[in-house]
């Protein structure tokens, strides 16, 4: 009997230790088995067989959108190029609270592992997460960073996990924990157009992350779960959801002695205080977006080739970089707010003139032909294009359009809403006065102002670099350099102011009669087109377009004869660059707008040097600067001594094409060269007189208000009243006519006492021919080609401009 009950023990025993060898065994193969499991995984995912892991340079350049800042030259951020507002804080900003509260909920070990945390992961497995994700703030970095579309598919989303796994240990070993942290709460999107930690701070609590206390930490903390879901602002139950899980938050805090819990028990009592305001992420009423538009482009030709010397890539919209431009803020402003007091009132005369017209604001079209400029307008809408892509016939997008609703339209005294048919709504722009205004610094070419329109929102189309419109005749001064200089001719130099025809080309004077012989310098002064059309007939059209090639003018010219009076479609960028080669000299100078780039920690990666090039010698150059100091002196110029007293050494041509379509002004001045165009968007919508609608009512008092204001303050910009032009040594002796300077009139010029033999013999041909002509068929001084248009001027012109800048007051 003992010996059985013996064999018995032996035989449990000895199946105790065969269960525990099982046992034993099961455990060792499934660790093992586990360990080679994972060592797969490992290996596929990192052969690409799961899924693309982030190559090394895109771990070292997370993918967090930093704007680009756009500064001017006396330092203010002026603009941002940014998909997303984003405002990027560094560690040492983000209050401890928030750093705890983090922890305290989303990953209590991060201190402790290498970017997966082993205990929380198998807990989540086991408990099915029911008791808390298992993944690390640095695997949720990861997920932000690289994962991009979560997949819906269970099979999808656990290749995800693994390969988050494999980055978030990848991203412990190139950043510290602290640097981690930073760009998890930089990265995560609050809603409302909050992207990062401090745009949530901002919109939710209007405060800087710094700034935020321990409910209100809690409070974001809690969003992390999910946004939407936990919102304290979106909707009744989000709040509830907030204020639950913000107790959650500030609990953990609790358990891990962060905080004190009689403080945390007052606190749970209320839901957190907001200061909600969302954050305007328009930035298209700027001036600044139609510099930005030309700047843009610029800068991406640039970084294609930086990428190809460098091997760096630099994405302008998340990299951070510091733009530096040539462009003043405080001429930057000075120019809108001229370009704002000229405009109101010039269109408060447009509108009145337009009243009870049925054609308004277009002349000299049938209506056919307007309601083809009315379609087409209609069609570049947004409201049209969001009807075509929901599949509506025609006619319901007319009854869209025909239907009065409420709209937004701009006036020069705000943005007003109001109850208006879209139609209407495109007709009553198409009344409304588009500008443009480029200055620049004619000696090292750097952009001083660009306003490229009046509202990016209402016209989003720049009128400095990308539109162009005829330039009538502040084209004609290089019709005149080409004849100075190769047939040299100086400014006493006298020719025909007949009546002129080239084959069925007869371009006629209007408001200046033809008197016969007249100095080249009184011509140009007065604008006077036969004269233009005699050089440029002297000299052949092929070299006037050479030279304004090598002035920078990249545009077409027409090879003909029209082109004297300024028959081409070129850009204000390009007329400012063509008045600058004048007054530098002869050398051109590329216009340009940005000074230098630096990368995101501050170190310049290039310096934008100007490109340069000489076009005339100075005698040349300087010649044609006094011809157009003559303008303001005695020429169509010279209200700007009589009404904005410009007494100091200036000088400028305007410009008025076909049908007052364009109004023109080109100023310059030893310092400062700024061009100035004001037109309607489309050419057939104008002021019906010359009197309202040449250059010198158009355009030139913009020019005026933006140099006084400049002169204000010129002794901190470096250009003041009392700049003379250069004037080459000898250059009186060459002209061979004397000094031109003390006359105020041509007649002052020839009878007053010009001692050189051939000058006053020119001067009595031309005295004895005043008078002599009868005023032909008359075409606007400076309208551009075509066949003339007969019109005989019904007011005195200069009177008309005096009387016409009144309104700016």
């Amino acid at each position: 009997m003992a010996t059985e009950n013996t064999q018995e023990n032996q035989n449990r025993t000895s199946g105790k230790k065969s269960n525990y060898a099982g046992y034993l065994g099961i455990f060792w193969t499934l660790f093992f088995g586990g360990l080679a499991f994972l060592a797969v995984l490992l290996i596929a995912a990192s052969s690409g067989f799961i899924g693309d892991l982030p190559k090394v340079q895109d771990l070292e350049n997370p993918n967090i959108n930093v704007a680009s800042e756009i500064y001017s030259a006396d330092g203010k951020l002026i603009d941002k190029f940014e998909t997303e507002k984003r405002y990027p804080v560094k560690y040492e900003d983000l209050p401890k609270n928030l750093v705890d509260a983090l922890l305290a909920k989303e990953d209590i070990r991060f201190y402790d592992h290498a970017g997966v945390d082993f205990k929380a992961l198998a807990r989540a497995v086991f408990r099915r997460g029911t008791d808390g994700g298992g993944s690390t703030i640095t695997q949720q970095l990861a997920k932000l960073l690289y994962t991009g579309k979560v997949s819906t598919n269970i099979v999808g989303r656990i290749k995800q996990k693994i390969l988050e796994m494999i980055t978030a240990v990848q991203l412990e070993r190139l950043y510290t924990k602290e640097e981690i942290i930073a760009m998890y709460f930089n990265k995560v999107d609050f809603i409302y157009g909050a992207n990062g930690i401090e745009m949530a701070a901002k919109t939710y609590f209007n405060k800087s992350t710094k700034d935020l206390n321990l409910a209100e930490c809690a409070t974001i903390v809690a969003m992390l779960e999910n946004p939407v879901a936990n919102n304290p602002h979106r909707s009744e139950k989000s709040k509830a959801n907030s204020f639950r899980v913000r107790n959650v938050v500030l609990n953990q805090m609790v358990k891990y002695k962060m905080q004190d819990s009689l403080k945390i028990v007052e606190l749970k009592k209320s839901p957190t205080p907001l200061r909600f305001s969302k954050i305007n992420r328009n930035l298209k009423d700027t001036y600044s977006a139609y510099f930005k538009l030309a700047l843009k482009q610029e800068l991406q030709q640039w970084l294609v080739q930086y990428e190809k010397e460098s091997g760096k890539k630099v994405d302008l919209y998340r990299d951070g970089l510091q733009i530096h431009l040539t462009i003043d803020s405080r001429m930057q402003t000075f120019a809108e707010d001229a370009m704002k007091k000229h405009l109101k009132g010039l269109q408060s005369q447009f509108f009145r003139e337009q009243r009870h017209r049925k054609q308004a604001p277009f002349y000299n079209l049938t209506d056919k032909t307007i309601e083809s400029i009315m379609k087409r307008a209609m069609m570049r809408t947004g409201r049209y294009k969001n009807l075509m892509a929901k599949n509506a016939t025609q006619e319901q997008i007319e009854r869209e359009f025909n239907t009065p609703t409420r709209l937004e339209i701009f006036t020069w005294n705000g943005i007003v809403d109001t109850l208006m048919t879209p139609y209407d709504s495109i007709r009553y722009h198409k009344h409304i006065f588009n500008s443009g205004l480029m200055s620049m610094n004619p000696t090292d070419g750097s952009i001083k102002a660009w306003v490229g329109g009046i509202n990016w929102r209402y016209f989003q189309y720049d009128h400095v670099k990308q539109g162009k419109r005829q330039v009538g005749s502040t084209f004609k001064p290089l019709v005149y350099a080409t004849a100075i200089s190769q047939l040299g001719y100086t400014p006493c130099h006298t020719i025909l102011n007949t009546r002129f025809c080239e084959g069925s080309w007869c371009p006629g004077n209007a408001g200046y009669p033809y008197t016969g012989a007249m100095s080249i310098r009184n011509a140009l002064a007065n604008s006077v087109n036969s004269v233009a059309a005699r050089l440029i007939a002297a000299t052949g059209p092929t070299p006037v377009i050479q030279l304004a090639r090598d002035m920078g003018v990249t545009n077409n010219i027409n090879k003909d004869y029209t082109i004297a009076l300024g028959s081409s479609d070129l850009s204000l960028y390009e007329m400012v660059g063509v008045y600058s080669t004048f007054v530098n000299g002869g050398v051109y100078v590329k216009p340009e707008m940005i000074a230098r780039v630096e990368d995101k920690n501050g170190e310049t990666i290039r310096i934008f040097d100007p490109e340069t090039r000489e076009v005339m010698n100075e005698d040349v150059a300087y010649t044609m600067v006094d011809l157009l100091r003559g303008v303001v002196q005695m020429g169509t110029g010279k209200v700007l001594r009589s009404k904005f007293g410009f007494g100091n050494d200036v000088g400028g041509k305007t410009g008025t094409t076909n049908d007052n379509s364009d109004g023109w002004y080109m100023g310059i001045t030893p310092k400062l060269v700024t061009g100035v165009w004001v037109g309607c968007e489309d050419r057939s919508a104008h002021f019906l007189s010359t009197a309202m609608g040449q250059g010198a009512v158009m355009a030139m008092p913009i020019w005026a208000h933006y140099m006084n204001s400049v002169y204000g303050i010129g002794d901190k910009l470096g250009v003041l009243k009392s700049d003379k032009f250069i004037e080459p040594k000898g250059i009186n002796e060459r002209w061979d006519c004397g000094s031109l300077r003390g006359f105020n009139t041509y007649e002052d010029y020839t009878l007053g006492g010009v001692t050189s033999g051939r000058a006053t013999q020119r001067a009595k041909a031309s005295s004895g021919a005043r008078g002599t002509q009868k005023s032909g068929g008359a075409q606007r001084s400076g309208q551009s080609g075509g066949k003339p248009k007969t019109q005989t001027p019904s007011v005195n012109e200069q009177h008309a401009v005096e009387d016409a800048v009144n309104f700016d007051n």
